[in-house]
């Protein structure tokens, strides 16, 4: 067997990324990761048969070349919903060298008491006034946020990392509202955070996710209002998800 009929590229983030990388390396994978940061690389359990790649992937170019360099059997998109631009460019550097690829899409969630926005800016629309609104949103559209809304007050829960903190705090957030937490766990942290800070709504994403799911959960149970920005529209080629995208994946000695 050649060696790059073993080999899986996955590119993921901290969410959903390392319980998938472990069950591609349970079916025997070779699985090489792309994270962005080293704080993200933490989030994957050591192993033999996985590799992390840590920095920004680039451009279709710069995508085009890394593959060509480590040739693979599937390349495996698991990234955000939101993350249009790098799906976008590894299609079209997959495209360019003939290389296969599968995309996992996420379930749509029910909005259960969640109210739909159909982009930030419609946050603005939104009567805070008087309330502590938590943005779960990320450092890339913080300061966004913070110009739409209408809250007399913000939390904020970012990914810990040294460039999203800094972003935060240039801002104007106090230190003692930030909070860098990885994605899953329990929610025990976000939910205690929530009273400490006297939120009474949250923003963060459609992503379908384990994000969405926790923050669905937490607001239920804690009587917070719940604020999703639409997810875009899905790309033309559609994903798979999880089961199908496994079953399709298979395991490589059967290649």
């Amino acid at each position: 067997m050649l060696e790059q009929n073993r080999r899986l590229w996955l590119v993921a983030g901290t969410g959903e990324g390392p319980p998938l990388a472990a069950a591609l390396l349970a079916r025997g994978w070779q699985v090489r990761v792309s994270v962005v940061g080293a704080a993200a690389s933490r989030a994957y359990a050591p192993h033999p048969e996985l590799q992390c790649q840590v920095g920004a992937l680039g451009e279709q170019a710069a995508l085009t070349q890394a593959l060509a360099q480590w040739p693979c059997r599937w390349v495996l998109d698991a990234t955000h919903p939101f993350a249009q631009q790098i799906s976008g460019a590894l299609a079209s550097a997959c495209s360019s060298l003939g290389q296969p690829l599968l995309r996992l899409s996420r379930a749509v969630l029910p909005l259960g008491r969640a109210r739909l926005l159909p982009q930030l800016a419609a946050l603005a629309d939104q009567p805070l006034e008087g309330q502590q609104l938590l943005i779960a949103l990320g450092a890339r559209q913080l300061g966004e946020a913070l110009a739409h809304s209408r809250a007399s007050g913000h939390g904020v829960r970012l990914l810990p990392s040294p460039g999203a903190l800094r972003q935060a705090l240039t801002l104007g957030i106090p230190a003692e509202r930030l909070a860098c937490l990885r994605p899953g766990g329990s929610g025990a942290v976000e939910a205690a955070l929530c009273r400490r800070w006297g939120i009474s709504a949250v923003l963060s994403r459609q992503s379908g996710g384990i994000t969405e799911q926790l923050w669905q959960r937490i607001c239920k149970e804690t009587n917070l209002q719940l604020l999703l920005i639409a997810r875009p529209a899905p790309a033309p080629s559609r994903g798979l998800e999880l089961e199908a995208l496994l079953n399709q994946l298979g395991w490589p000695e059967l290649q």
